[in-house]
């Protein structure tokens, strides 16, 4: 009986590490690799986006200002994460640099212009992911 009135307290305590054990096997699934970013089916990009703009303000700023991208692609070192935001209706890129810890400041780079081979690889990306997005939509200006 007097486990089952610590159980709540157990279940809430045990909550953060949940939260923290599938932030690190999202980014094991991530390295290394271009990912679709939806939110409906939610994808592996998605999430990682999520788990990254938690973890660094300054990557939840910069999506609210210039949208989800359409892909992400994410790699890391020992003491250092990288991702590249693909925004494919603007051929626009952005490099993202961070340090692996918790509020450490972002350093954008961009944006750069995609280049054909990119644009028609990650259009084919989409569309063998049955993802379409629709091409009238438009595209935000350049920040210099």
């Amino acid at each position: 009986m007097k486990f089952l009135l610590l159980l709540p307290f157990l279940l809430v305590a045990c909550s953060p590490a949940g939260v923290s054990w599938e932030a690190g096997r999202t980014e094991r699934a991530a390295q290394d690799r271009i990912m679709l970013v939806r939110n409906s089916p939610e994808t592996l990009g998605h999430r990682r986006l999520v788990y990254q703009s938690a973890t660094h303000p300054d990557l939840n700023v910069f999506l609210k200002d210039e949208g989800l991208p359409d892909f992400i692609a994410e790699t890391s070192s020992e003491d250092r994460q990288y991702l590249v935001l693909y925004y494919l209706d603007a051929r626009q890129g952005w490099m993202c640099r961070t340090h692996r810890v918790r509020n450490a400041r972002v350093h954008f780079a961009g944006p750069y212009s995609m280049t054909k081979r990119e644009t028609a690889v990650l259009r084919e990306l989409q569309n063998t992911s049955g993802e379409q997005i629709p091409a009238a939509a438009p595209a935000k200006a350049p920040v210099n």
